[in-house]
């Protein structure tokens, strides 16, 4: 299903678990940075960047990971899975996940795209260093912008003329 997968992880540590911080946490987050006009502009950018590739990215922000998984990178193929990110002509899915509450960033593609695991690793670098400064909005529009480019040169682009389906909502998913 999956070939390429990236990940990047900070915090997690066992007292916020115990203490239900994380959750309150991830809530707050959620409500305070993904705002509707947020979630829109991210929607734009990848409906805009879609017409040159035949990549898909899909963005799922999870604000508090359920406790039946406590592996975000499982967690992150679930998602992957459950969203139908593998089920695009060419398998080429991407799912770029978000555990706020974990702190956690993994970028999921599909056997279709063809993009080294450095080039993923360095995306969710990129991401986390955003998120850890505070600058929400900005940086996932930045990464956003970072797999779009990742896609361009590694997808190829539509048969012009030829309709170009839209397999894979651009809105992001708030889970």
């Amino acid at each position: 299903m999956t070939e390429n997968k990236s990940k990047v992880r900070k915090g997690g540590t066992a007292w916020r678990e115990l203490t239900g911080w994380g959750y309150v946490q991830g809530h707050w987050l959620r409500r305070r940075h993904f705002t509707a006009r947020l979630l829109g502009e991210i929607a734009e950018h990848i409906s805009r960047a879609e017409r040159g590739h035949t990549g898909e990215l899909m963005v799922a922000v999870e604000a508090v990971a359920p406790p039946h998984e406590r592996d975000c990178g499982l967690r992150a193929l679930e998602v992957f899975g459950r969203l139908k990110v593998w089920d695009t002509p060419g398998d080429t899915g991407v799912l770029l996940y978000l555990a706020l509450d974990r702190h956690y960033v993994e970028i999921i593609a599909d056997r279709g795209v063809g993009v080294p695991d450095a080039a993923w690793q360095e995306a969710c670098a990129q991401l986390q260093a955003g998120l850890a400064a505070g600058r929400y909005g900005h940086a996932l529009l930045e990464t956003v912008d970072a797999i779009e480019k990742l896609l361009q040169a590694h997808c190829p682009a539509p048969v012009p003329g030829a309709p170009h389906p839209n397999a894979l909502p651009d809105e992001p998913v708030m889970l």
